[in-house]
């Protein structure tokens, strides 16, 4: 992927990784979309960095992923890179005799059904340009899950799935397939203990890592990982799964 001129559009763009990467790459002199629900924040990033766009878009909504997808290509024709960024996380308790099985549709529809629909409406578009790239967020816990947080360490492994699947599809197309699998990187993703977690990665560091990973010429297997996130992602093929997940949940 070329780290300069270049139309990117980042959903969950007004905060923790989206914003990061959305920031970093204006200041690499990209035209960047920000894509997010709260219009107050998509005003105050847009204001503080003259020539950055926003756009409320709300993943959750079917209709409004649809007409989003229309106003982006109407508006931005030259679109050539799309970061799929949006995400939620939930813990989830399946032990208890009455489940919430809501948190985990919300999850999904966000996460999954989300990103699924967006890369639909944006395909055809992105399928015109010559130096075209679709980044999609996933998860360390994609490789090795929390237990706690059954579906969103779920739905993180559908993608890293399809992504595979789509990659390959793609293959005699100008569109580069990229997965980002991040670390547990001082954000709120979790909640606002998370941002200031000592055991968390620093966001500015995480962001400065993968935007030196994304500068190298080959990315193998296509995935942008940094390296405190390798352990997780290469624990089965390291026989370390057993060790990692019991650390990851207590056992």
């Amino acid at each position: 992927m070329r780290l300069t001129d270049n139309t990117i559009l980042v959903t969950g763009g007004t905060s923790g990784i989206g914003r990061a990467l959305a920031e970093a790459f204006h200041a690499r002199g990209n035209r960047v979309i920000v894509a997010g629900r709260r219009q107050h924040l998509l005003d105050a990033i847009t204001a503080a960095r003259p020539g950055m766009h926003g756009m409320q878009l709300d993943v959750e909504d079917a209709g409004a992923l649809d007409a989003f997808s229309s106003r982006v290509r109407e508006r931005f024709p030259g679109l050539n890179v799309l970061i799929n960024n949006a995400g939620i996380s939930k813990p989830e308790d399946l032990a208890l005799d009455t489940i919430d099985v809501s948190v985990a549709c919300t999850i999904i529809q966000t996460n999954i059904v989300g990103v699924l629909r967006l890369t639909a409406g944006l395909l055809p578009t992105l399928k015109q340009r010559p130096n075209a790239t679709i980044i999609t967020t996933t998860s360390g816990l994609a490789f090795v899950p929390r237990a706690n947080f059954p579906a969103y360490c779920a739905s993180k492994a559908f993608l890293h799935s399809w992504l595979q699947s789509l990659r390959f599809q793609l293959r005699d197309t100008s569109v580069e397939i990229l997965e980002l699998a991040p670390p547990y990187v001082q954000t709120e993703l979790a909640g606002p203990g998370q941002a200031t977690d000592p055991a968390a990665m620093p966001l500015a560091d995480y962001i400065s890592e993968v935007m030196r990973t994304l500068g190298q010429p080959h990315l193998p297997d296509d995935e942008i990982l940094v390296e405190r996130v390798k352990a997780l992602r290469w624990a089965e093929r390291d026989g370390t799964y057993r060790r990692i997940y019991a650390a990851l949940n207590g056992d």
